[in-house]
């Protein structure tokens, strides 16, 4: 199958490697920019574990920081997977969305044990924060870097969609879902012929208004689960 690939670069040639050694022919066509904050180096005293919902937050937080000793509680096991190459030690996975990480921190942390910090995006709602709050933690949240979206729909999409060659996309998140729904409209583009393969329902829920094959939601959050759609 020839799939688009919609995330950021890094993580959209990750995703583009795993398809490829499963048979598939990937397009990768980045929909947002990763742009990384740059600042002081941040203090980890008095942290107990850093919150991470999202690759790019760890990676984000290994770049203003050398300390690796910290527990890094992940949202889901590709995140998990980045702290680990960073380097973190004590890594922690909810193998799920940021209501499963909320529910997990509250279990894996102490709340008298010192402050969890959140390693977050521009764009991150404030629902884990709020949660944790609540439920008695004393929750740092450090903005770390932003998600740019890109203004036109990148020629290698536009392409496969214009010679009507696409099989599937694939969207790891609402806010690419709805900036590609955007741009394809922008450009007078269909996708009728292409499955669209959602990470979750609200992913899904971004892509109303464009037609397609079929609309598939991964049964979890993460990219194994979307792989499997493929099938």
């Amino acid at each position: 199958m020839r799939v688009l690939v919609t995330r950021p670069r890094e993580d959209a040639d990750a995703t583009a490697a795993k398809l490829t050694a499963l048979g598939h022919d990937a397009i990768v066509a980045p929909l947002l920019e990763i742009r990384f904050r740059e600042g002081p180096a941040i203090s980890l005293d008095g942290v107990q574990a850093i919150l991470a919902t999202s690759a790019n937050g760890v990676r984000a937080i290994a770049r203003r920081t050398p300390r690796r000793d910290v527990a890094l509680f992940a949202v889901g096991r590709q995140t998990a997977d980045a702290a680990r190459r960073a380097g973190f030690g004590a890594v922690q996975s909810a193998d799920g969305d940021g209501a499963a990480l909320t529910r997990a921190a509250a279990r894996w942390a102490k709340r008298d044990g010192g402050s969890l910090l959140h390693a977050a995006g521009a764009e991150t709602k404030g629902d884990l924060a709020a949660a944790l709050v609540k439920d008695g933690f004393d929750l740092l949240t450090e903005v770390l870097y932003e998600s740019v979206a890109v203004d036109t729909l990148p020629e290698a999409a536009a392409d496969a969609l214009r010679a009507r060659a696409l099989d599937a996309a694939l969207f790891f998140s609402p806010r690419s879902a709805h900036v590609f729904s955007d741009l394809v409209r922008k450009a007078g583009l269909s996708c009728d012929v292409a499955l669209a393969i959602a990470i979750s329902p609200a992913a899904a829920k971004a892509l109303d208004g464009l037609v397609f094959k079929e609309v598939r939601v991964a049964q979890s959050p993460d990219q194994d689960a979307l792989l499997t759609l493929l099938d």
